[in-house]
């Protein structure tokens, strides 16, 4: 399948108003990834947004080594300039779960970086696949660190703060109180909304968080 016939393809593809829907790309990217998913991905155009969201489902779908993915990953990361793709690549990359460590030294390379949405990959990745005991330290201390200079690396952050207020609360609550925390203003702030707004914190820490 060539990128002219993965096009017609999307053309068929019920159409709502948002355009093309999600679980549809996902389908159509599951068998992309079964076909020749290489040639998809290193003809891609991006010419459109439903491109890039296959694209984002299509790394996530691929089944082969973990160093070839990451490859793809890689040559990806320039063209995440929106929350929806950059979400979509992150959360559906669940080849991290069976490769923690590779994946880890991959992301870490780019843990200084001041890019927007690379910071934002960082951060969703984590929230996503590395809320764990083995992880769990290293994560706070990461996203302590990302730089926030940005709206959607900011949110990232919060997001991310906010799930691991949901599942390691005393680890969380003892960063946010400890000198340790070195968010900015604006990133605090935001990361305060985000635990107030989740389903998986408690009452308790919510009457906390809003007064602290």
């Amino acid at each position: 399948m060539n990128l002219s016939d993965i096009k017609k393809e999307l053309d068929k593809i019920k159409r709502t108003t948002f355009g093309i829907s999600i679980p549809e790309l996902r389908k159509f990217a599951q068998i992309v990834a079964k076909e020749n998913y290489k040639y998809f991905l290193e003809n891609d155009d991006y010419s459109s947004f439903e491109l890039k969201l296959l694209h984002a489902f299509v790394i996530g779908y691929v089944k082969d080594d973990i160093k070839t993915i990451l490859k793809y990953f890689k040559a990806f990361m320039p063209q995440v300039n929106d929350w929806a793709v950059n979400d979509s690549l992150c959360q559906n990359f669940r080849i991290s779960r069976k490769y923690q460590k590779e994946v880890w030294d991959f992301l870490m390379k780019y843990k200084n970086s001041k890019k927007e949405f690379e910071s934002r990959i960082i951060s969703v990745v984590l929230l996503s696949h590395y809320l764990n005991d083995n992880y769990i330290d290293r994560v706070i201390d990461v996203l302590d660190k990302l730089n926030t200079d940005d709206y959607y690396s900011q949110m990232g952050v919060a997001w991310a703060l906010a799930t691991v207020m949901g599942k390691y609360p005393d680890k969380c609550l003892a960063y946010l109180k400890s000198k340790d925390c070195h968010l900015n203003e604006i990133t605090l702030k935001r990361t305060k909304q985000k635990i107030r707004e989740s389903y998986r914190v408690s009452d308790e820490i919510k009457i906390f968080i809003k007064t602290y």
